[in-house]
């Protein structure tokens, strides 16, 4: 019998050594997945890319995603042939991409998918995050079919917050099998 495996998705310019999705790798050999151009990243090839590590898992998979990571699961999961290798998700503090001040490299971004995905999903946001305020990602959870679990005030749930290997979270991703 195969284990579960937990993919993590990182964001917009990757998840540095502090990061709880660095630390999750660390300790529990979790795999990232690596993307081309955590730089300018574009959506099409960051889809491609999750679509062929989850295909070559022989067993199931969790997705833990944080920030743009967030978005590239919906719209990987509008697109996938491969969306019954997934057991949930953890989306950790998506950002609005209705922001005026969105970054110009995430352009191909901009349009976000807003459908119910066909998994289970749990949604964390903080009620400070600078990229999202708590209602927009609150709508996001809806449009997704996601739980949603408000943080507090933890900016954008990344290592700035303070979380270190955030246990919490982690039961959250283990909770959606």
């Amino acid at each position: 019998m195969t284990s579960v495996r937990v993919l993590l998705l990182p964001g917009w310019q990757n998840s540095g050594p502090s990061h709880w999705q660095t630390l999750w790798e660390t300790q529990f050999g979790d795999l990232r997945v690596e993307q081309h151009d955590w730089m300018q990243p574009l959506r099409g090839d960051w889809i491609t890319r999750l679509e062929e590590v989850v295909q070559q898992q022989d067993g199931s998979v969790l997705l833990a995603a944080h920030s743009l990571g967030c978005h590239l699961v919906a719209a990987w999961a509008a697109v996938s042939g491969s969306l019954g290798k997934v057991q949930g998700a953890l989306l950790v503090a998506p950002p609005d991409t209705a922001q005026p001040d969105y970054p110009p490299q995430l352009h191909r971004w901009a349009q976000p998918v807003l459908q119910a995905l066909p998994f289970s999903a749990a949604l964390v946001a903080s009620t400070d995050d600078p990229y999202c305020s708590f209602e927009a990602a609150a709508k996001l959870a809806n449009h997704w079919g996601a739980a949603l679990h408000n943080i507090g005030e933890r900016g954008h749930i990344n290592a700035e917050s303070g979380l270190g290997d955030w246990p919490q979270g982690r039961a959250l991703l283990l909770n959606q099998k």
